[in-house]
């Protein structure tokens, strides 16, 4: 399984792109949690000073998101739907893997204990141990995306009468 466009958005919504340069690129800086960051919440191999163009960030953003992707098809081992497959992406790609790993969150997709996983999801709302608003509206939003049924394609209209097309004679 893939992460969807809206998974994709939700992830970009929260990390953001930082730090953008007058051309376009973006500089390394520190997250809350004191963690040197870099363009759309790339973390790993990511040094204080370093400067990337758009297009670095982008295909690094693509290469992390992967191995969040296999991480999290690894680590279920219950049957999920795509609402559920992004919001557990866009959770361990802020936490971590090893954080995902250990979670409750996890504990409870693989125990099919659906209800409790949005609950579980509201206790990582910390960065650098202080509560982050912007973690708790993260959370609030994956949770509500796990939560949100999958809704079938819309099928394409079909005329409830097929309009006779050859001459009555034939």
């Amino acid at each position: 399984m893939h992460l969807s466009d809206e998974g994709l958005r939700l992830i970009k919504s929260f990390e953001g792109y930082h730090t953008r340069l007058a051309n376009g690129g973006c500089a390394a800086y520190l997250c809350p949690a004191k963690v040197p960051t870099i363009g759309w919440g790339c973390t790993e191999g990511v040094k204080l000073g370093m400067v990337w163009t758009k297009e670095e960030a982008e295909a690094a953003f693509k290469r992390e998101l992967a191995k969040f992707e296999d991480g999290v098809s690894r680590l279920v081992t219950s049957e999920i739907n795509q609402n559920q497959f992004d919001a557990l992406v866009s959770f361990a790609y802020n936490v971590g893997l090893g954080g995902f790993q250990t979670s409750s969150v996890l504990k409870h997709v693989n125990a099919g204990n659906w209800d409790k996983v949005p609950a579980a999801f509201a206790l990582w709302n910390k960065g650098g141990g202080k509560v982050l608003p912007g973690l708790v509206s993260r959370r609030q939003r994956e949770g509500a995306l796990f939560m949100k049924p999958v809704e079938a394609p819309v099928e394409p209209a079909m005329p409830h009468q097929v309009a006779q097309s050859w001459p009555a004679w034939v």
